[in-house]
């Protein structure tokens, strides 16, 4: 099977912004904040954001939201009474995040959003990310066809105020909603915790313990959910589909114990915000307000295809 690749037209919305605000001659100062730093995967991307605008040449430092939009919202102005020039945000919630970014618009301060987005148009300077809904239509085929268009199965959601999370599911649901031999006995969030996964999907078993697999929004339920399985005795007969690329669930691939993944590419959002930050500071002020990146299907066929992930 060759690697798939998926796109979609970049929107052009452009959006104008305020300028810097520093003219003098200290190092500009980049805030990066992270919906959450419980989850390798954003540890990646946050950790990335800020060492790509530290090599730029800026003062940066690391925020953790924890999935909390009041923490977030400090954040905000912590980075507006501090100083900072530019924030590289990974957003908490997707309509709740939007008064964060536009207190920051309003201090001349201009926010750059990496992965998740925020529902406005005339917030953040510009918002790079995912093209989750594509990445989850490979996923959905890939399930159509493991399962051989039959059988009962799991979905198991990320957190229900995050766009991700519906256009993941709505990617996967254009193509599986379309076989009736598939059947979703059970649909439950588990706010893209691995350890929440865990318990849902234990919970599901008893009162549907047959099912064929499961599909999870991101690789920290997938990994909860395989554990759920592996408790149960179920693991080698129910597959377990995620989303991101996370390390582990790599290496589980490899393994043989999931079935598959979208993998996205947090170095290339992060080090594009950072760049965009960069360019920001050098007078740039028109954006792309959309900037929609690929996300490739891996599975236990094309797995080869990727390098063993280093430990962290």
């Amino acid at each position: 099977m060759k690697r798939r690749y998926f796109w979609v037209p970049v929107l052009m919305l452009l959006v104008g912004s305020c300028g810097p605000k520093n003219t003098t001659n200290q190092p500009k100062k980049v805030a990066v904040i992270i919906s959450t730093l419980n989850n390798p995967w954003f540890v990646v991307l946050g950790e990335t954001a800020a060492a790509q605008a530290k090599a730029l040449g800026y003062e940066t430092k690391l925020f953790d939201s924890q999935n909390n939009t009041a923490l977030e919202a400090d954040h905000f102005e912590n980075a507006i009474v501090s100083g900072f020039d530019a924030i590289l945000l990974n957003p908490t919630d997707s309509d709740g995040s939007i008064v964060n970014v536009m207190k920051a618009k309003e201090a001349g301060i201009p926010v750059f959003c990496m992965d998740r987005e925020v529902n406005s148009t005339k917030a953040a300077t510009s918002q790079i990310l995912s093209d989750n809904y594509s990445g989850c239509v490979a996923i959905g085929k890939e399930f159509v066809q493991d399962l051989n268009k039959k059988g009962d199965y799991v979905e198991i959601l990320g957190l229900v105020g995050d766009n991700n999370t519906w256009n993941r599911s709505k990617g996967f649901h254009s193509v599986v909603d379309h076989y009736p031999g598939l059947k979703m006995v059970a649909q439950q969030s588990a706010d893209f915790d691995r350890n929440k996964a865990l318990d849902v999907l234990e919970s599901i078993l008893q009162a549907h313990p047959n099912i064929s697999a499961v599909f999870c929004g991101n690789d920290a339920m997938a990994m909860g959910a395989y554990q759920a399985l592996v408790a149960a005795g179920k693991a080698k007969d129910v597959g377990v589909y995620g989303f991101d690329g996370a390390d582990d669930v790599m290496n589980s691939i490899r393994d043989g114990k999931i079935k598959a993944t979208g993998l996205q590419a947090p170095q290339m959002m992060a080090k594009a915000a950072a760049q965009f930050a960069d360019d920001y500071f050098k007078g740039k002020s028109d954006f792309a307000q959309k900037v929609p990146v690929a996300v490739e299907l891996v599975d236990q066929e094309t797995i080869k295809d990727y390098a063993t992930p280093k430990k962290r």
